[in-house]
C-alpha cells in the first residue's frame, strides 16, 4: 500500500523531481494523472487549493495537500531519509 499519493502530470520537470526523489528514498508511492487543462483540475484544487502540480498527500504526517516541488523534496528529504 502506498505511503504518499502523487498529484503529476507527465512530462512535468518539476514532477519528475519529486518522482526521482520518491524512488531515490524508496518511498512507495500512488501516482494520479491529473488533466492538462488547469480547469479540469478541481480534485488538486480541493486537495491543495491550487491547480498546480506536484502536489503530495502524507496522511501518515498529517499532509494534506503540498504544492511545490522543492517544499516537497524539502519534505521528504527531511521525513524520510
Amino acid at each position: 500500500m502506498a505511503d504518499i499519493t502523487l498529484y503529476e502530470l507527465p512530462g512535468c520537470p518539476y514532477c519528475q523531481k519529486v518522482i526521482d526523489t520518491l524512488d531515490r528514498l524508496g518511498i512507495e508511492y500512488a501516482s494520479v494523472e491529473v488533466p492538462r487543462a488547469h480547469a479540469d483540475r478541481t480534485e488538486v484544487e480541493e486537495i491543495s487549493g491550487q491547480t498546480g502540480v506536484p502536489v503530495i498527500v502524507d496522511p501518515a504526517h498529517g499532509v494534506g495537500g503540498m504544492a511545490e516541488s522543492a517544499d516537497i523534496i524539502d519534505y521528504l528529504e527531511s521525513t524520510y531519509a
